[in-house]
């Protein structure tokens, strides 16, 4: 039980701090009216403006229809295409009634040429309308808690009451790149389905370094959107700008900035931090360590510090895993992340440690004098 308590706190905490934005340099001027740079791993926020405003997002929507239609369908489920299919109006990747596809082309066929005819015929295949596809989308969102997102149809063309924001989008995106088939799609140039050969709209495949996909979008009232995912030395980010008439030079300009000027760090040291004196223990000290990784996304010129709350010592009894204190981690004096510290052992009583109260007291004195720690360290 300790132990399930232990992960919640943890994993509360580091969401908690990863959120924390940090922007010590100047950013690139971009074109967007809304933008949201994130760490695609954690949802760590390196810059956004108007993240949260609810717009209008065009064929940006296709990314939470792939999400739900991967969650309910196997990609090689055959979809027969009705002629009302074929008849949606905007990009198409020109389906033939009649004709059979399997879910995975129209996925294909969805997100590299942003099939209109392709999102239909999935969303009412998995659906069975679209009416009650688009109750899936919105139940999706609900579940991950977005509060800026409201889907009407899976295609993305304008409707009333169809919205979502940048940061939405980057949520949805992030958790869609987790699903190896999305992220194998979106980051595919050229595919082929039957006679003919799908190019992948997203130009930022072929000009931007570490691009992985994901979507473009285009409506006359929603103007350019665009959602791209990039991955450079092991750091993968998601990048979303809103009726962005610059959009490919805004993401390319972001990615790089964010690239120089930030780093994943280990911010508490690998294994035992110190130890803590034992009373009454079959061992003299425990080790004290972090609960977890402790490696966090910071900006490259960051000085990083942290300090330990931990007791002067502990009475003999401790278990391995549990919690033994906090470690506070500093950025200029902020503090940016909290982790909870474990004993790395167990310390069973002394068979012959029965002490009294006044044995306990010069016995934890004489421990507490004999080992010397440090509870702070900076890096």
């Amino acid at each position: 039980m300790l132990k399930k308590v232990l992960s919640g706190v943890l994993s509360a905490i580091i969401f908690f701090a990863f959120l924390m934005p940090q922007r010590a340099y100047a950013t690139p001027s971009n074109s967007a009216q809304a933008v949201i740079l994130v760490h695609a791993d954690t949802g760590q926020i390196l810059y956004s403006e108007n993240a949260d405003s609810r717009m209008l997002i065009a064929s940006t929507t296709k990314i939470m229809t792939a999400l739900v239609v991967l969650e309910n369908c196997d990609p090689d489920e055959q979809v027969k295409i009705l002629p009302e299919y074929t008849k949606v109006e905007g990009s198409s990747m020109y389906l033939k009634a009649g004709e059979s596809y399997t879910v995975r082309d129209l996925l294909y066929g969805m997100l590299l040429v942003s099939g209109n005819d392709a999102a239909t015929a999935l969303a009412c295949y998995c659906g069975g309308s679209i009416e009650e596809f688009a109750d899936m989308m919105n139940k999706k969102a609900s579940q991950m808690g977005l509060s800026n997102s409201s889907f009407r149809n899976p295609h993305g063309l304008d409707a009333d009451g169809h919205y979502s924001s940048a940061e939405d989008l980057a949520a949805i995106t992030c958790e869609a790149m987790k699903n190896a088939l999305f992220a194998k799609i979106v980051s595919t140039k050229t595919y082929t389905v039957g006679e003919q050969t799908l190019m992948n709209h997203n130009k930022l495949l072929w000009n931007c370094e570490g691009c992985l996909g994901v979507k473009t979008g285009y409506t006359m009232a929603a103007g350019r959107s665009l959602v791209s995912c990039a991955e450079r030395n092991g750091l993968r980010l998601v990048c979303v700008t809103l009726s962005d008439p610059d959009d490919w030079n805004d993401h390319k300009a972001l990615y790089d900035w964010a690239f120089n000027n930030y780093e994943y760090r280990r911010v508490l040291p690998m294994g035992v931090i110190c130890e803590l004196p034992v009373i009454s223990g079959e061992a003299d000290s425990v080790g004290i360590t972090a609960a977890g990784d402790t490696s966090i996304l910071v900006e490259k010129s960051a000085a990083i510090s942290f300090s330990l709350e931990l007791p002067e010592f502990v009475y003999a009894g401790v278990k391995s895993g549990e919690c033994a204190g906090r470690a506070f981690v500093k950025q200029n004096d902020n503090v940016i992340a909290e982790y909870p510290l474990i004993y790395t052992e167990d310390v069973d009583l002394a068979d012959n440690a029965r002490l009294s109260a006044w044995e306990r007291i010069k016995r934890a004195w004489f421990i507490a004098n004999r080992y010397g720690f440090v509870f702070d360290g900076t890096d």
